[in-house]
């Protein structure tokens, strides 16, 4: 996967700027709820977040202000005059409403997100992000419905998964994921893994998708690569 945003056929399709294309897409097609977020800025031979705060850790991954969550809409109208007014905004997605994500590695992503296509479950969208506030690397967001941050902690632990031991994070309500194809800091765009179709508009919930994911971020863990580093018999 490049570090290139889609090419989004429906901007293709009205002529319109792209961000403001998708954004209007994503409320009209999938019925999500957007806002619009901080975009980055160009000059100096730097790159800045829109925000002001040159330490800031989400540069052109954050909402623009605090009332962001009840300010989301999915109302075409709405949508179209935020980003004719902001038209670099980061196209932000509130999580625990119409879906909830499950954050992981991109390297345990990629091998999940294999395995379940052999295992041939049933899948929704899933998004490719440059990086996450303190964590290093690519992720993947995997869309499923809502409900799983509550119950995520006590999904793993009956597949043998302690608290905190795996690079597996639910965002449920009160957070959100970035959409493509936004661009985020200085790592590259937001893009899909798997495209939002007519084939994956009805999400799957988390409970088809926990054992492969888990599964691959223990295998992805720092733990199990020290352990199939050593030489046999030590």
């Amino acid at each position: 996967m490049e570090d290139i945003p889609d090419a989004p056929d429906q901007a293709a399709d009205t002529g319109l700027p792209t961000l403001l294309a998708e954004a209007v897409g994503y409320a009209e097609s999938r019925h999500w709820e957007v806002t619009p977020g901080a975009w980055l800025v160009d000059g100096g031979g730097s790159t800045r977040c829109s925000c002001g705060d040159r330490r800031c850790t989400l540069p052109g991954a954050h909402p623009l202000d605090a009332d962001w969550s009840r300010r989301a809409s999915a109302g075409p109208v709405a949508v179209r005059t935020w980003w004719t007014e902001l038209p670099e905004a980061s196209i932000l997605l509130p999580t625990g409403r119409s879906f909830d994500v499950l954050d992981v590695p991109e390297t345990a992503g990629c091998l999940a997100l294999a395995r379940m296509e052999r295992m041939d479950l049933h899948l929704g969208p899933v998004a490719v992000l440059p990086f996450a506030p303190g964590r290093a690397g690519r992720r993947l967001h995997f869309l499923v419905l809502p409900g799983v941050a509550v119950r995520l902690p006590e999904m793993l632990r009956k597949l043998g998964w302690p608290p905190g031991r795996l690079d597996l994070v639910a965002r449920g309500e009160g957070d959100w994921t970035v959409a493509p194809p936004s661009r985020i800091g200085s790592a590259g765009y937001a893009q899909w893994a798997r495209s939002p179709t007519t084939l994956n508009r009805w999400l799957p919930d988390a409970s088809e998708l926990i054992s492969p994911l888990a599964y691959a971020c223990g295998r992805d863990s720092p733990s199990y690569r020290a352990r199939a580093a050593q030489p046999a018999g030590v």
